[in-house]
């Protein structure tokens, strides 16, 4: 797989986002990127990846199967994810789930012949207020049943872009993975339409059936400003300040010694030391320095694997690539593509 002049240009500009020596933060965006070419991170995207970064295709890899974000298989247009966990599995989850499994013909990470839904079991959606929910490409569609699930995907595969219960219109995977990496969406209807849902009050509505509430609480105490809850929290520790017990001076008495007799007047008998630990053996002692000179402190140096070269040619692609303005020098252009 060759990636088009563009996504290059766009990892230069990822990798620029980065200080030199944190380059591989770029990593889990450039994953993004290349998702956003094929639809999923194939093994040219790993190994695009590791190039411009200067990894090792074992690193790359190890990030790229760690989250489910990043697919490694084909994916439909536009990915499915019922939630079957307790909640919504016991307000009827599973049953959607199993509806769409036998009307698209497809299962778990499975995706259909024309290539528009990949459907997938999900474990938890964060929504359980909501249940039963299910996502298309993240974004949440609200208190579904196995008939309305059944509608959304088939004005899927019409072609139509239903509109989710909360956020805006649906995009494509590719789209999605695009804004991802940290690009804009450029369509129009990007963020022309949508909302935000009906609030989850579950919570609230359980704390006033059972008379809960938080000592003190005045849901009506407005907000303070930052001038004035600085100036609270100032005076809320000089009180602490003040309140604090003035130090015992010592003791004018005189004070009996070991040996019953008295001790000098306004002298305190020494306390104990807190630690009677023994010190441990000279040769205890060389072996705890010899342990620490071989085996220095965790840092944020890059790790083994990571190609230097790379990196450093990358980077100066990326700021040779950026004008003043933030336009990509054609320079840059023709390195990418010779590349």
């Amino acid at each position: 797989m060759t990636f088009t002049d563009t996504t290059r240009e766009r990892a230069r500009e990822i990798i620029a986002r980065y200080p030199a020596d944190r380059s591989r933060s770029a990593l889990l965006p450039l994953l993004h990127l290349v998702q956003a070419e094929e639809g999923y991170v194939s093994p040219a995207g790993v190994a695009f990846c590791a190039e411009v970064l200067g990894l090792n295709k074992a690193q790359v890899g190890a990030v790229a199967t760690f989250y489910t974000m990043y697919k490694r298989k084909p994916t439909g247009d536009f990915l499915v994810s019922v939630c079957t966990n307790t909640m919504c599995n016991v307000l009827g989850g599973q049953e959607v789930y199993d509806t769409l499994a036998e009307h698209l013909g497809v299962g778990h990470d499975e995706t259909t012949a024309d290539g528009t839904i990949t459907l997938e079991h999900a474990e938890c959606l964060a929504a359980c207020d909501y249940g039963p929910v299910m996502t298309v490409n993240y974004d949440f569609f609200d208190g579904v049943d196995a008939s309305t699930a059944v509608g959304v995907v088939d004005e899927l595969r019409a072609g139509g872009r239903p509109m989710p219960t909360r956020g805006a219109r649906l995009c494509t995977l590719k789209e999605m993975a695009v804004q991802l990496a940290g690009f804009a969406d450029e369509r129009a209807e990007a963020v022309a339409d949508g909302g935000p849902g009906e609030p989850t009050l579950r919570g609230l509505r359980l704390a006033q059936q059972h008379g809960v509430s938080v000592p003190g609480f005045d849901p009506n105490t407005p907000i303070r400003s930052k001038a004035e809850a600085d100036k609270a929290a100032a005076e809320a520790k000089a009180k602490a300040e003040a309140a604090k017990p003035a130090p015992v001076e010592a003791s004018a008495a005189p004070v009996k010694g070991g040996d019953g007799a008295s001790a000098p007047t306004g002298v305190a008998e020494p306390a104990l030391p807190a630690d009677t630990t023994a010190p441990a053996s000279p040769d205890a002692q060389k072996a705890e320095a010899a342990g620490v000179a071989a085996n220095p402190p965790a840092g944020d140096g890059k790790p083994a694997g990571d190609e230097a070269g790379a990196q450093q040619r990358n980077l100066t692609e990326a700021k040779a690539g950026t004008d003043a303005d933030g336009a990509t020098s054609s320079d840059a252009n023709e390195t990418g593509a010779q590349k």
